[in-house]
């Protein structure tokens, strides 16, 4: 079921940070864009993946928003990311979230720029549109 490719479903246009930027942009760009993954990226183009910063790993810090502004996003980026390339099928997405528990999945190229980005909620919508194609937002409207 899932073999398509991760390029035919990933998110292009990613919102990125880099390691220098504050954990209150980090913040704001969460609350703004109602997501919760930000690839920081970094190196002589600006492109290459350097780390990760979740809604969790502010959540986890315990600190008060007011402390966001001095707190720099190197200091709690995860530099340790689990990435996969375009062409890995949406069933190594879904084997590496599950056996992780993360909650996205960075897309790389070979030099390990920033292609993209695949989330839980794309594998959700993704085996939901191929068990029900049809649209059921009349249904969610009549029951709630």
């Amino acid at each position: 079921m899932m073999n398509e490719f991760v390029r035919d479903h990933m998110t292009q246009n990613v919102i990125t940070l880099g390691p220098e930027n504050t954990l209150n942009e980090v913040r704001q760009i969460l609350l703004e864009k109602h997501i919760h993954h930000i690839p920081i990226v970094g190196g002589e183009n600006g492109r290459k993946l350097v780390g990760m910063v979740t809604s969790w790993d502010l959540f986890k810090l315990g600190k008060s928003v007011e402390e966001y502004g001095q707190m720099k996003i190197k200091e709690v980026m995860t530099t340790k990311v689990a990435v996969l390339d375009p062409d890995q099928h949406l069933g190594a997405v879904a084997d590496v979230l599950t056996r992780h528990l993360f909650h996205a999945v960075p897309i790389v190229n070979d030099e390990h720029e920033l292609l993209g980005i695949i989330t839980s909620t794309d594998i959700v919508r993704y085996a939901h549109t191929k068990e029900y194609p049809e649209n059921l937002e009349k249904f969610i409207q009549e029951n709630m």
